[in-house]
């Protein structure tokens, strides 16, 4: 485990909550299906089973690396020192590239100054984290990122603020999330699939541990590293339940949702457990199969109609599918929550998994069948040109104009030190938080009310402020 200083980056004029971003995805859940692949003139990939066009490489990544290595290396006489006591802030790290947005925020490729490690940087602006009402969401997921860390999981580094943004810094996965290869008509086979599941199965036994629901398990939160292992992302809707509590609230993303959630909330009941996040992996295994889900479920459809819905339609499997994935299938994509695959005992002892070695899985020694490929970098490469053309504040920008919004600040009369300007206080009992687009934001017993507000400080130190 790494250390507490180490992972969070924590300051005192600047505490550590700053909160996750939106991760940068291409598209949402409920995006057209990419059509099924062409069953011929394929070009020949790492498995043959996971057959998939080759595009030519909109950035040259690999060449970028070793360019960009070669330059770092010719400067690493005079590369900065940073005291272990400093506080950790954005001066740490030079900014390489932009590669991904979500709903309210942006996640850049970043390399420590001192170190030469690179990152993932997600960030967000205060001040739309207020408007949009995600601040509870954005508090429970540092939380809950400060206190975990598993081989399948995007991992915290750092967190820290500055008078705009909240920035967090996390493990750099440059193999591209799964949603952006379906988009890409990769053909994933059957052991993909199932190593996939394992990889999940291992990281939500882990939560499960730590008292964990994640809620928003789906291809656009699970990562790629470089080799083709899965990583679990985006904790943002997650909630802790105590021994013996259940989870009562609509949160999720629809079509991942189980039925349990929908039933919880239109007829009552006694809520739902981690059961949830493993019917998410069957959907999200299905899917990756077969090229959509399982069932016609979209982010406009009414919760009443998917009550119904479980019930009256049944899956359709692919004949060509083996008996023991399929098996496997229809065990994670149960309806009633007792009788479905919802922990590590019961992956260990599911047929289609017979043959799984645990132990070299745990350690990312069993090789994916699908590698992303290393000649491109996975994203949508116009997000690096709307980060420098069309944003409005970029990022590489931030020093220069901070500076001169201090000296603006400095030239006026400043109202008195850490005045309010706004309160906004959450009902400490509150479960129930305002619905986003494409999900529904989390809610379970509150574990602490969290005080921010606009500060109006003479030194122009952090706008925002957070109290715990």
């Amino acid at each position: 485990m790494r250390s507490g200083a180490e992972r969070r980056g924590s300051s005192a004029a600047a505490p550590p909550v700053s909160p996750p971003l939106g991760r940068g995805r291409l598209a949402g859940p409920d995006a057209p299906p990419a059509p099924p692949p062409p069953t011929s003139g394929q070009p020949r990939a790492r498995d043959s089973s996971d057959a998939r066009a080759q595009p030519r490489p909109l950035f040259q990544w690999t060449k970028w690396k070793k360019r960009m290595g070669s330059s770092m290396s010719a400067a690493a006489a005079r590369r900065p020192v940073f005291d272990d006591k400093e506080d950790v802030n954005l001066d740490h790290f030079q900014i390489l590239r932009a590669i991904g947005k979500g709903s309210f925020g942006k996640v850049c490729i970043v390399q420590k100054r001192d170190t030469e490690k690179m990152y993932a940087m997600k960030y967000m602006n205060k001040q739309q984290c207020i408007e949009r009402d995600e601040v509870r969401n954005v508090f429970r997921e540092l939380e809950i990122l400060q206190e975990i860390e598993h081989v399948f999981l995007v991992n915290l580094w750092y967190s820290f603020q500055d008078e705009e943004d909240m920035f967090m810094v996390v493990d750099l996965l440059l193999g591209g999330d799964l949603r952006y290869h379906l988009q890409q008509n990769v053909q994933f086979s059957e052991d993909t699939v199932r190593l996939y599941v394992c990889e999940m199965a291992l990281a939500l036994d882990y939560l499960r541990g730590q008292h964990i629901i994640h809620r928003d398990v789906k291809p656009d939160n699970i990562l790629l590293d470089e080799r083709g292992h899965a990583h679990l992302t985006d904790f943002n809707i997650a909630t802790i339940i105590k021994d013996g509590e259940r989870a009562t609230a609509l949160a999720g993303t629809k079509p991942y949702m189980a039925p349990e959630i929908f039933q919880s909330f239109v007829n009552g009941g006694t809520g739902y457990s981690f059961e949830v996040d493993w019917w998410s992996v069957g959907v999200m295994a299905y899917e990756l199969l077969r090229g959509w889900r399982p069932y016609d479920i979209h982010s406009s459809s009414a919760v009443q109609s998917l009550v119904q819905l479980f019930s009256t339609v049944s899956v359709q499997y692919v004949p060509a599918w083996s008996k023991e994935t399929v098996a496997l299938l229809r065990k994670l994509l149960t309806v009633n929550p007792k009788h479905r695959v919802s922990s590590l005992q019961d992956m260990r002892a599911a047929p289609a998994l017979a043959g799984v070695l645990w132990a070299e899985l745990s350690e990312k020694k069993v090789e994916p069948g699908f590698v992303p490929n290393k000649g491109r970098l996975h994203c949508d490469p116009t997000f690096e040109l709307e980060e420098m053309i069309l944003e409005s504040r970029p990022l590489h920008k931030k020093k220069k104009r901070l500076a001169k919004s201090r000296s603006r600040d400095s030239s006026r009369d400043s109202c008195p030190s850490h005045v309010a300007c706004g309160i906004l206080v959450p009902d400490q009992d509150s479960t129930c938080l305002p619905s986003s687009e494409g999900g529904f934001l989390t809610t379970g017993p509150s574990q602490k009310s969290w005080f921010f507000f606009f500060s109006c400080c003479q030194t122009g130190s952090d706008g925002l402020e957070f109290f715990m």
